[in-house]
């Protein structure tokens, strides 16, 4: 386990992170929430019912490994669990973000995992990046729906939900978070285009290499290399889309919102 930082460097960072993800759209009203772990049995959690972008100090709860609150005046977010059950399954997770970035959360709504090997920083960073099974949010569904993926990979989508994404400290996961959207985004516009042409294998051992040579440490679920990609050529690619903005709009018109 990483060395663990103090409550009032965990709040900072959590404020910060917070702000970043509201002012970048990645969250809406009340939606997302952030954790630290603290020490071995106590975690900082963003509370429930409230803006990530106009928290303060003061707003942050302690919870223990259970997810129970152990110090804070508001309550904590609904989906602490999820956040506590990552901890208990990886040691070197000292931090957890959840939001709902538009592109990649376009991704999980069409059911379709983030897994081709098309950029070279994502490889070197996330590998692919898995789809979690749905559960309803709030309730023990979410935190048995990530064991799976938590385990191979530090960023995954939530099937119909959003993002989430871990690391060793809260700025790194949010990092990537940001990594998870730009790779959706290009990844979407990359298929409107047409020609979504995935790394030959040989491209992406040099990039693994790489990785192994720069020290990145984390779970590597790895990615689909060219000629092996569902999505190779320019008719599934234009179904993928057709998929997602279908999905998006039928969405968007049933007002469907997963409240944190």
């Amino acid at each position: 386990m990483s060395r663990m930082i103090s409550v009032e460097e965990a709040g900072e960072a959590i404020i910060h992170v917070g702000r970043r993800m509201y002012e970048r759209g990645y969250v809406a009203a009340n939606d997302g929430n952030v954790s630290v772990r603290i020490s071995q049995d106590r975690v900082l959690v963003t509370p429930t019912g409230m803006s990530k972008g106009f928290m303060a100090r003061s707003d942050l709860v302690v919870v223990d490994m259970a997810g129970r609150k152990v110090s804070g005046k508001r309550e904590p977010t609904s989906e602490v669990k999820m956040h506590v059950r990552a901890y208990e399954l990886r040691d070197d997770v000292n931090a957890v973000a959840h939001a709902h970035p538009p592109y990649a959360t376009a991704y999980a709504v069409a059911g379709i995992p983030l897994e081709e090997c098309i950029l070279p920083e994502v490889i070197l960073t996330l590998g692919s990046v898995p789809l979690a099974r749905y559960g309803t949010p709030s309730t023990e569904e979410v935190p048995e729906s990530i064991e799976g993926v938590v385990m191979r990979s530090d960023a995954f989508l939530l099937k119909n939900h959003g993002v989430m994404t871990v690391g060793p400290d809260v700025l790194g996961a949010y990092h990537k978070m940001e990594t998870v959207e730009h790779f959706a985004h290009i990844s979407f516009i990359a298929g409107q285009l047409g020609r979504v042409k995935p790394l030959a294998r040989e491209e992406v051992d040099k990039l693994v290499n790489l990785r192994e040579h720069l020290g990145i440490k984390g779970p590597y679920p790895g990615c689909v290399e060219s000629g092996t990609c569902s999505v190779g050529d320019s008719v599934d690619e234009s179904r993928l889309v057709k998929m997602i903005v279908e999905e998006v709009v039928k969405t968007l018109r049933e007002g469907k919102h997963a409240l944190d």
